[in-house]
């Protein structure tokens, strides 16, 4: 399967389309904000991707008054949260299909919600 080509943008076409001087891009890029990717002669290429991580410390900027070293600890933190979801996901698809090649689980070993959301053991009902 091969991937979806990639759209690619000139930092003079992000600057334009986001209302922002191309200098705070590369500010941005020194502090570690956006992580635009670099042509074969070292041009700026900002993908979907890029341009959603920049739209998202525009909001903290902008519209938020969040500083510049706040939004490297919110992005930090988003990072985080998008790898556990990420590991999160991994473990339930191994989950599934161990599950589906063990087949059903004895009753006894089953999990049973608590009224206020905790596992327990199943001890019957």
């Amino acid at each position: 399967m091969t991937e979806p080509s990639r759209r690619y943008h000139m930092i003079s076409w992000v600057a334009e389309r986001y209302e922002i001087h191309p200098q705070t891009l590369r500010l941005y890029e020194r502090e570690g904000l956006i992580r635009p990717t670099r042509s074969v002669g070292n041009t700026r290429l900002f993908d979907d991707e890029t341009c959603r991580r920049l739209e998202f410390v525009l909001t903290l900027t902008r519209d938020l008054g969040v500083n510049l070293a706040g939004v490297e600890v919110v992005l930090n933190m988003k990072d985080q949260i998008d790898a556990l979801q990420a590991e999160v996901e991994r473990l339930a698809t191994l989950v599934e299909r161990e599950a589906a090649r063990r087949g059903s689980v004895p009753r006894e070993h089953a999990l049973a919600l608590r009224p206020r959301g905790g596992l327990v053991p199943n001890e019957g009902e």
